[in-house]
């Protein structure tokens, strides 16, 4: 075991160290340039086209008789998708039980961008070994409604938060040799109408909140290709849209890369050719069986050109960013390197991030952590204690190796030293309401124990083939509203008056509704899905082996209609169009700035020491730019992390402006007694808003507060400075 802590440690010390001293390869160079001309004007139109379409369901044409492979993509963004064929029809009887890594919001949670290297190292990998070229993820989203049926795939309410995450996730995938995808380009933030709502927002929150993660994907990251989204944007698909794709991702950032289509996401055969969609996927258009020529961008756009209402250089732009993506991850030129897969290695990372992204949400009375020498019996109460959930959620369905149940983690910790015994207590079905005689059979077992755990919460849709089914946390279905389904709140209310000694674990993709029963419980961890080996790592933390550490990368309202995409915005569409009335308004933003009381707070998470904040120090390095300074102490008697939080305000905004706003944070471990001095920067950005009027960033001239904290509603020391 120390073995294995030690490799996963250095693994995790060189991603920092590449995290923190690598740039972005460029897609472009000359000598690569030249190669890519001198192959374009050896292929023929038809090579050409059928280079920017699909040939079966998750590769694109080659070349082959001058060595141009098939690109080949995967499903993440936590693991390499089960193995399909030519088709959709998942392949028996092949080495395809990978890595199950804990879901994006769990990743959030550690707030970490070194496990975010380590984590997109691990999916690189893996993809390599299953002769994957690109990684369809990482998802990211904004967490703008609690309902959202993939938040679990996302990360954060916070475009800094995302922006820090998801640069270290890209470069680790990519630094495998593998392209990343980052997706879904922009304001996806519904999955029931999908493919069809018109997203309407103002062009300060798009600037502010929804583009702020893909801008550090592409100019930070150096992400090799993007997915757009399936839903429209002012009127206009997402995928094929003039002013997302064109002027935004290709003009203002410079994207050399390729865009992606979702699969089917591509409407127009025009719009997709001159508003910037460079290969189309998994266009469904006519009968089946699906004739991949006849995609919007196939044997029609060969006739375009030939009738000259297409330019071929159109074509050739298409080709050479997806040329550009061949030649740096070594598909054309050689020097791939092998991959590994699921390796100990891996499994360790799986471990560690979940270790990280558990978050304790309340502890009164320091019920956690348990006592091994003071437990003789257990009742684990909950289905969600045995259910595996690596197989569901839709695309991002994962065949994992194994995966830890939380029941089968508390026996590998406890062995026969402690008593453990099970109720089921609800039962996961759709419609299903509480079942008096499973409540009765929970509440018998906790009354006899020294001490009740209850695993809760959501569930994915668990079988591909009906993801629909079940689906709270899936792909294509968002949760009717924030009320546990299956007569979860009945049978905790019933558990913790049997036995008041009852930690309960929520699981799944956010925030729920605990309104019923949350001032009568002592302990709650939120558990997320935390991949294969998620319950090893409850049980630790349970247990105290190791200290929580995680923090809320979303808040958690009290009930939905504080949720200001429901306070003030619109969720989901209402005819065909979804307004985002809300603004810049997004999560904290909205709790803090309108003083509504959240259940648990953005950047909440409590551990089992203590921290101490003082000596802080703020000092302008420029006109524009400050460095802070503050020393944190574990005061405790337990090693820890604590992830130290600034936040920026403007005292008389010239614009409205929330009350504060994320800019820096550090993840910093401790000893106990142990003192460190964290630095902090803060450049320019962080003291600008977006100007509608004059389509630009703006960071005005006064004065501003400087906040540090252990969440947005959590601040131990405040100084002001003057621009």
């Amino acid at each position: 075991m120390k073995k294995n802590k030690c490799v996963l440690l250095s693994a995790l010390c060189l991603g920092t160290l590449l995290y923190s001293k690598t740039n972005a390869q460029s897609l472009v160079n000359p000598a690569t340039e030249a190669k890519i001309t001198t192959l374009i004007k050896k292929m023929t139109l038809q090579e050409k086209v059928n280079m920017i379409h699909a040939n079966s369901s998750f590769t694109s044409a080659g070349v082959a008789r001058l060595g141009i492979p098939e690109l080949t993509t995967s499903d993440g963004p936590h693991g390499v998708r089960v193995e399909h064929g030519r088709g959709w029809d998942v392949v028996p009887n092949v080495n395809d039980a990978g890595t199950y890594l804990p879901t994006g919001n769990c990743l959030a949670a550690t707030w970490n961008p070194a496990l975010g290297y380590a984590f997109g190292s691990v999916l690189g990998s893996e993809a390599k070994y299953r002769g994957k070229d690109v990684i369809l993820g990482p998802g990211i989203n904004i967490i703008r409604s609690p309902l959202n049926g993939r938040n679990f795939e996302y990360q954060s309410e916070d475009p800094f938060l995302v922006s820090k995450m998801v640069v270290g996730y890209i470069k680790g995938v990519q630094d495998q040799g593998i392209s990343a995808c980052v997706k879904h380009f922009a304001a996806n933030n519904e999955e029931v109408d999908r493919f069809t709502v018109n997203v309407e927002m103002s062009e300060r929150a798009l600037r502010e909140i929804y583009l702020p993660g893909f801008k550090a994907a592409v100019t930070l990251g150096g992400a090799n290709t993007v997915m757009g989204a399936y839903n429209k944007f002012r009127g206009q698909y997402a995928t094929e849209n003039k002013y997302l794709v064109n002027k935004v991702l290709k003009g203002e950032w410079g994207f050399k890369g390729v865009l992606i289509s979702d699969w089917g996401a591509v409407h127009n055969t025009m719009e997709a050719l001159q508003n910037g969609t460079d290969l189309e996927m998994g266009s469904d258009i006519g009968t089946p069986p699906l004739k991949y020529n006849k995609f919007y961008m196939g044997d029609t756009v060969v006739t375009l050109v030939n009738s000259g209402k297409v330019p071929v250089a159109l074509i050739d732009d298409k080709v050479r960013r997806i040329l550009r993506v061949m030649f740096k991850t070594h598909m054309i030129n050689g020097g791939r390197t092998p991959g590994a897969y699921n390796t100990q290695a891996h499994q360790n990372t799986a471990l560690k991030v979940a270790e990280e992204g558990i978050v304790l949400l309340k502890n009164e009375g320091k019920l956690l952590p348990l006592q091994k020498n003071n437990i003789k019996s257990i009742a684990v109460i909950g289905q969600n204690a045995e259910r595996p959930n690596a197989y569901g959620g839709g695309s991002s369905q994962i065949k994992a190796k194994y995966e830890i149940t939380p029941l089968q983690g508390l026996k590998n910790l406890l062995g026969s030293n402690v008593k453990i015994s099970y109720a089921q207590g609800y039962k996961i079905a759709r419609g299903q309401q509480a079942d008096a005689q499973m409540i009765q059979e929970a509440v018998d077992a906790a009354s006899k124990a020294d001490v009740a755990i209850v695993y809760c919460g959501w569930t994915h849709g668990y079988d591909y083939n009906v993801w629909d089914d079940n689906a709270y946390d899936a792909e294509g279905a968002d949760k009717p509203d924030m009320h546990m389904p299956f007569g979860q709140d009945e049978l905790l209310k019933a558990v913790l008056k049997a036995n008041p000694k009852t930690v309960v674990v929520l699981m799944g993709g956010g925030p729920i509704d605990i309104s019923q029963w949350v001032n009568d419980s002592k302990a709650i961890l939120e558990g997320w899905y935390a991949g294969m080996e998620g319950g090893n790592a409850l049980a630790k933390i349970v247990f105290g082996e190791v200290n929580p550490s995680g923090k809320l990368p979303m808040t958690f309202p009290k009930k939905l209609d504080d949720s200001p995409a429901h306070k003030l915005g619109q969720f989901p569409g209402v005819n065909g169009t979804v307004h985002y009335n809300e603004g810049i308004f997004v999560g904290y933003r909205y709790f803090d700035t309108y003083h509504v009381e959240p259940q648990f707070a953005f950047g909440h998470g409590l551990s089992y020491t203590t921290f101490g904040y003082k000596g802080l120090q703020v000092q302008k390095t420029g006109s524009r730019q400050a460095s802070v300074k503050v020393t944190i102490t574990n005061t405790g008697n337990t090693a820890g992390a604590e992830v130290v939080q600034l936040y920026v305000r403007q005292q008389k905004p010239s614009v409205e402006r929330p009350d504060k706003e994320l800019k820096a944070f550090d993840k910093v471990f401790l000893k106990a007694g142990e003192s460190k001095v964290i630095t902090l920067k803060l450049n320019s950005d962080a003291f600008a808003y977006y100007d509608d009027k004059k389509h630009s960033w703006v960071a005005d001239s006064g004065k501003y507060d400087v906040l540090l904290g252990s969440s947005s509603r959590d601040i131990r020391g405040q100084k002001s400075l003057v621009l």
